[in-house]
């Protein structure tokens, strides 16, 4: 859609994937020394980590009027200095999934524009094992639960 992608991830296996799924660049963040020529430069950062992490080294990768947007939920209160956020008109924001509508509508965008996204379908009974997997990070992606399941029988 013409937007310069850069992933920013903490896992270097993840590289070949983000180029595949049609990233431009990707850092590996591990190494805080790898954002540095991000600087100033980024538009939006769509941070979707549930984990405690900096949100300061990400919103310096920020431009004058840039946005990030937070998605993930961590299981302690963000951190956000407020100078990082005023001296370059950075908005911080949030954004959650939305009903039914909202859902179908990004749908059906994403099949217009051939978005996809690269998930683990697991059905209701997995849910817990699926959880633990995800404390341990061992999730490539994202889990989908196959709700279409839920009545069939065992």
């Amino acid at each position: 859609m013409g937007a310069h992608v850069t992933v920013l991830t903490t896992s270097a296996g993840k590289t070949d994937d983000a180029f595949r799924l049609g990233a431009n660049d990707v850092v590996v963040t591990t190494d805080p020394a790898a954002l540095v020529p991000l600087a100033n430069k980024l538009d939006l950062v769509i941070d979707t980590i549930s984990a405690d992490h900096d949100v300061a080294m990400y919103l310096d990768t920020l431009g004058l009027d840039g946005t990030y947007v937070h998605v993930g939920i961590p299981e302690k209160p963000l951190s956000v200095p407020a100078f990082s956020v005023i001296a370059r008109r950075r908005n911080f924001t949030g954004a959650r999934i939305g009903g039914l509508p909202e859902t179908q509508e990004m749908l059906d965008f994403c099949a217009e524009h051939s978005i996809v996204a690269d998930i683990e379908l697991i059905s209701p009974d997995e849910i817990n094992a699926a959880y633990e997997r995800m404390v341990k990070n061992d999730v490539k992606y994202r889990f989908v639960i196959d709700m279409a399941s839920l009545h069939q029988p065992a």
